[in-house]
C-alpha cells in the first residue's frame, strides 16, 4: 500500500479527517418527485421479505426491493435527459469510475433559500463565491447548500402549491458557466431534483438537466449534511450502482473532510 493511502487511513483513524455521510435514508417514506398527471411517475420505495430466519430460509434474512432509479439520494447520468442520450459513456455502467470522485466546492445559499424557496443560483453568485474561495477546479463536484434537507416533513420538502413545486435550483447562466467554463463533474443539491421546482416554466425548461447532461455532466439530488462540509477542502465519492443502461441510481454519497 502506498504511503499516501496509509496516511489517509491513519488520518481517519486519528480523527484528523472525518467521513461525512451526505445520504438520506431510503425507505417507504422517502419523498419522490411528483410529475403532472399526463406523465408517468416513479413509484416510491417498497421492500418485501424473501426470508427471515424462517422456513423459507432458516439461517438468513434478505429482501426484494422496488424503487425508481431517481429516488432518494440519487445519481443522474447524462442519458437521463434527452440532451445526453447520444453521448458516449452516458449510462451508469459505462461511466469510468474515476469520474465519481472529486473535490467538493460547497456554495452556501441557505439564507437566500430560507427567504425565497424559488431562489436560483446565478453565474454572478458563483463568481462572488470564487472571489472568496478561489476558482472552481475542473472535475469537481459543486454542491449547493440550501438546508432544504432539514425539511423533515415530506409535504414541506416537496413544497407543492397549486402552480406546482417550489424549491431552489439553478439559473441557466449558472449551469452554462459550470458545465462550459468550469468543466465540473456535476452538481449536487438538497432538493428532490437538481432543477428548481418551477423550472418547467423557464425559457429553457429544466436548465440544469438540459445543460449539464447535454455536456456529459452528472447530478446528485436529495443530499444532506452539506452544512458539515467546508467551502473547499473536502473530497466527495458518489458512485451509482452499475446498472446496465441505467439512467441513474440511488447511491451513498460520502465526503472526506478535515476534522
Amino acid at each position: 500500500m502506498s504511503n499516501v493511502l496509509i496516511q489517509l487511513i491513519d488520518e481517519l483513524n486519528a480523527g484528523r479527517l472525518k467521513l461525512i455521510d451526505l445520504t438520506r435514508p431510503l425507505g417507504p417514506k422517502t419523498p419522490v418527485i411528483e410529475l403532472p398527471p399526463m406523465f408517468a411517475s416513479s413509484p416510491g420505495f417498497s421492500m418485501q421479505t424473501i426470508s427471515r430466519y424462517d422456513a423459507k430460509g432458516p439461517a438468513w434474512y434478505w429482501n426484494t426491493i422496488n424503487v425508481g432509479e431517481h429516488t432518494g439520494t440519487h445519481f443522474d447520468a447524462p442519458v437521463h435527459w434527452i440532451t445526453g442520450k447520444d453521448l458516449s459513456n452516458n449510462t451508469c455502467e459505462t461511466i469510468p469510475a474515476r469520474r465519481f470522485v472529486g473535490p467538493a466546492c460547497v456554495i452556501d445559499v441557505s439564507r437566500e433559500a430560507a427567504a425565497n424557496p424559488d431562489f436560483l443560483l446565478t453565474r454572478e453568485r458563483i463568481l462572488v463565491w470564487e472571489a472568496q474561495y478561489g476558482r472552481i477546479p475542473a472535475n469537481s463536484w459543486v454542491l449547493v447548500r440550501t438546508d432544504w434537507s432539514k425539511r423533515a416533513d415530506s409535504k414541506d420538502f416537496l413544497n407543492i402549491s397549486k402552480d406546482g413545486p417550489h424549491n431552489p435550483g439553478f439559473h441557466r447562466s449558472a449551469s452554462e458557466f459550470l458545465a462550459k467554463e468550469r468543466d465540473v463533474l456535476g452538481v449536487g443539491v438538497e432538493a428532490v431534483g437538481t432543477d428548481a421546482g418551477q423550472a418547467g416554466t423557464f425559457d429553457l425548461p429544466f436548465p440544469s438537466h438540459s445543460i449539464m447532461h447535454g455536456a456529459g455532466k452528472f447530478g446528485l439530488a436529495s443530499l444532506c449534511n452539506l452544512d458539515q462540509l467546508p467551502p473547499t477542502g473536502a473530497i466527495v465519492i458518489a458512485a451509482p450502482l452499475k446498472i446496465v443502461d441505467g439512467s441513474g441510481s440511488p447511491l451513498r454519497v460520502l465526503a472526506i473532510a478535515p476534522a
